[in-house]
């Protein structure tokens, strides 16, 4: 087995158990200040992280993960993409955060799930990464999918063979089913800006020397995480100051989601480190088992018929594209 699964499902749980917290986070701080503590909270973790790798690099246990080449020289490319990515990041989080309020727990993060599709998809448009017919189908099984999860039984939208608008075309149906529910189009949103958030971390820890997948990716958790923390309370602390106190006091859940983020993130990085972030994000659509189990478990969430349907195809859809 390659090295990076086993990573990306240990960050899919990882990122499945921060959420999960967030979401309990939030019925104590609005969606601003539930994204924020999960920055906020892992800087300090991000760097125990780093300072451990950088202790073990010279020792014998640790020379095949760590490599014992000089340690990376910090270029523009690597800064330029670990912002990109980390402003990306921020933006899906909030709106990963705000669809809790819209539908359920599952629900909502699976709507994210299309993040996988997207990163394919920004391979092929802006790096000129060839699709195959395989690939294209899953796609549109995972886009059918999305679909079928967010039709609400007399209020559902047209469907897009309705015989009640046969003079709508196809695209008209599909964009109108887009778009009537309100929840739709930031769920697709948060999975494209995590999409681009994951292709430019994999091009900030390429960018630097090669010392070993697991610093080069531990450099840019830390950077991601510093630049990420900074922006986003300077924000905070010049809109909403209250929101920064509240983020404080709410340190004992709060740190948790710090630790399970900062593990999350860099088991993704290092994964994305070794392998294409396509591949490492659709294979990373195992966290929803986790989502369920954890929705069933803790939350006491049900799924109607139609939303294990959806969840099924579009699991169906990142099955296809993985093993293409």
């Amino acid at each position: 087995m390659e090295l990076w699964i086993p990573i990306t499902v240990a960050a899919a749980l990882f990122q499945n158990i921060r959420t999960a917290l967030q979401k309990h986070l939030k019925g104590r701080l609005d969606t601003t200040g539930a994204t924020y503590a999960r920055f906020l909270y892992a800087v300090p973790f991000s760097w125990i992280y780093l300072t451990a790798l950088l202790l073990l690099q010279n020792t014998d246990t640790a020379t095949a993960i760590t490599n014992t080449s000089p340690l990376p020289t910090i270029n523009t490319s690597f800064l330029i993409n670990g912002a990109v990515g980390g402003i990306a990041q921020i933006l899906g989080t909030f709106l990963l955060v705000w669809l809790f309020g819209q539908r359920n727990f599952a629900v909502g993060t699976s709507l994210t799930k299309t993040e996988a599709i997207q990163t394919a998809l920004f391979g092929f448009i802006l790096l000129g990464d060839k699709l195959t017919i395989q690939a294209f189908l899953g796609i549109l099984i995972s886009l059918v999918g999305v679909l079928t999860l967010f039709k609400k039984g007399k209020q559902t939208t047209p469907s897009l063979t309705s015989p009640q608008e046969p003079n709508r075309t196809l695209i008209t149906r599909l964009f109108r089913t887009i778009t009537t529910d309100r929840s739709i189009l930031p769920g697709l949103l948060a999975g494209g800006l995590f999409a681009i958030s994951a292709v430019s971390y994999r091009a900030a820890s390429l960018s630097l020397d090669d010392s070993g997948f697991a610093i080069q990716s531990a450099y840019t958790l830390v950077w991601v995480t510093g630049f990420q923390t900074l922006i986003m309370g300077a924000y905070i602390l010049f809109k909403t100051p209250d929101v920064f106190v509240r983020v404080l006091q709410s340190w004992k859940v709060a740190i948790w989601i710090g630790l399970t983020g900062m593990l999350g993130s860099a088991g993704w990085f290092a994964a994305m480190t070794l392998e294409n972030a396509a591949h490492v994000r659709t294979l990373g659509q195992v966290e929803l088992i986790f989502t369920l189990l954890i929705g069933y478990l803790f939350f006491k969430e049900r799924l109607t018929r139609k939303e294990l349907i959806g969840i099924a195809l579009i699991t169906a859809g990142i099955i296809t594209l993985i093993l293409e």
